[in-house]
């Protein structure tokens, strides 16, 4: 790997500087060829398992710990920062993309509250697996290079081992970072101009560094936010802990704990135990990422018009709602109006349509995924097929079925309609369950399922027909898994 070191060079100030600590015996759990690529990376050696483990020193790396505070449940953190992740620097691929290395679970660092920075194996792979299934899904997201295990013992509930997920992000910038040197910082203003002018440079080249520049910025971070919470409603994934700390100012996908796909379609599901009133449930995620939004746009106020704040969190909803039809429409096999003027109406009908189905498959107990597989294997013409095999309200389905194929109208070519719907209707997502058995395995020193699992999500549209039980809804054990926050 070859490394630059801007923000370690160009933001003094905004991190510690702290060395990881090296896990014993450490060895290879999982691997990602995909991420690899994105660094100039190969095949996984010894002396990489040795580097990324903290034995070893990584040449060029410089070894911090970012600062940031958040709003987390809605109360306000002022100093949070990085707790159990350590960043190498800025690894620079052919391609001239810069990727931030970052070891999670390396060790203490000055944010870590008393805690001890390890990661267990359990949270290390829940986020590899994450990281690498959203990408494969084109859901904007950081990734998972490796999971590095260990013989390392720490304490959570029980004993359990240590373990390092290294990390790749285009930026670990988060809203936290411009909420910290708001309200937590003497010169907070040259902080803020400090910190949204390295940003524009470094990922918003064509911007200008002034008034005009930063309003036309943040309504990028709005569209950017909108744009990956459309992706996340559309594929039914929900994140679980959505915190301005966990707010990738980039609109990727970030800090993986209590997450989850939706298997049973419910609105208010809620995949995490730290959140018994589901301020993070599923439906609510679009909601939240515009509060976060707000929160955000108050710590930019002394360096962005309040004005331009407000225009740009007015284009929230729409941009949402566009990307979300765009996806769903998709799904559906709903094409877009040919007329421009009656565009407003047709996404209103849509929504309704599209709506009326999420209310048939709750009110059903339908899965998510496996339904909107279903479209498929869709005969327009003679029937429902497999997609009303389980409904039990037919009524209410027929009646929206009506309403949809009039919607959909004729279909010319009914095999490459199903195969689009199939292009874009994974056939396999991360469930819970299925990491779940993943874990359990790695934890008894076979990690041969959780390589397995890793690469049926590389192709999750694909039939893979020797793996058609990982398709399957959850046995009854792993129906509706909350996890915790140290997941």
């Amino acid at each position: 790997m070859q490394f630059k070191q801007d923000f370690f060079e160009q933001l003094e100030g905004f991190y510690s500087q702290v060395y990881p600590l090296p896990i014993s015996n450490p060895h290879w759990l999982a691997w990602s060829d995909d991420a690899a690529k994105l660094i100039g990376l190969s095949a996984p050696n010894d002396e990489l398992l040795m580097q990324l483990s903290a034995n070893h020193a990584v040449p060029g790396a410089s070894y911090y710990a970012q600062v940031y505070s958040g709003h987390q449940f809605g109360g306000y953190s002022p100093r949070l920062g990085d707790g159990r992740s350590i960043i190498l620097g800025e690894a620079v691929s052919k391609s001239h993309q810069a990727w931030d290395v970052a070891l999670k679970g390396a060790g203490p660092t000055p944010y870590s509250r008393h805690g001890d920075g390890r990661a267990v194996m359990r949270s290390a792979v829940r986020e590899f697996l994450a990281s690498e299934a959203l990408a494969a899904l084109s859901v904007p997201t950081t990734r998972a290079l490796a999971v590095i295990g260990s013989d390392l013992p720490v304490w959570r509930e029980s004993q359990e081992t240590a373990a390092i997920t290294v990390r790749l992000a285009k930026s670990h910038i988060r809203f936290g970072h411009f909420e910290y040197f708001c309200h937590s910082h003497e010169g907070s203003k040259d902080k803020l101009i400090l910190l949204l002018n390295f940003t524009i440079a470094q990922h918003y080249p064509h911007l200008t560094q002034d008034a005009q520049g930063y309003k036309a910025w943040f309504t990028q971070v709005v569209k950017d936010t909108a744009v990956l919470i459309g992706h996340w409603q559309a594929v039914g994934f929900a994140h679980g802990v959505l915190n301005t700390d966990n707010m990738s100012i980039l609109g990727d996908s970030f800090d993986f704990g209590p997450f989850a796909f939706l298997d049973t379609f419910k609105e208010d599901f809620i995949c995490n135990h730290s959140d018994p009133e589901g301020r993070y449930a599923f439906g609510q995620q679009p909601g939240i990422g515009l509060w976060n939004l707000q929160r955000l746009a108050q710590a930019l106020a002394p360096v962005i018009e309040s004005d331009d704040l407000v225009a740009a969190l007015n284009t929230y909803q729409a941009e949402l709602v566009q990307q979300y039809l765009l996806l769903m429409r998709a799904k559906m096999g709903v094409p877009l109006t040919e007329s421009a003027a009656q565009q407003a109406e047709q996404d209103k009908q849509d929504l309704d349509l599209i709506g009326r189905f999420c209310a048939v498959m709750q009110k059903n107990m339908l899965d998510y995924t496996n339904t909107f597989r279903a479209f498929g294997q869709l005969d327009m013409s003679s029937g429902k097929a497999s997609l009303s095999d389980e409904i039990i309200d037919r009524p209410t389905f027929d009646t929206w079925f009506t309403d949809y194929q009039q919607r959909v109208d004729k279909v010319e070519d009914i095999e490459q309609w199903q195969a689009a719907r199939n292009s874009v209707n994974p056939k396999y997502i991360l469930r819970n369950y299925l990491a779940q058995e993943a874990i359990v395995a790695a934890e008894e020193g076979d990690n041969s399922k959780l390589v397995e699992l890793h690469q049926l999500l590389r192709n999750p549209y694909a039939e893979q027909a020797d793996k058609a039980h990982y398709a399957e809804r959850p046995p009854q054990w792993g129906q509706g898994l909350i996890m915790s926050c140290s997941s």
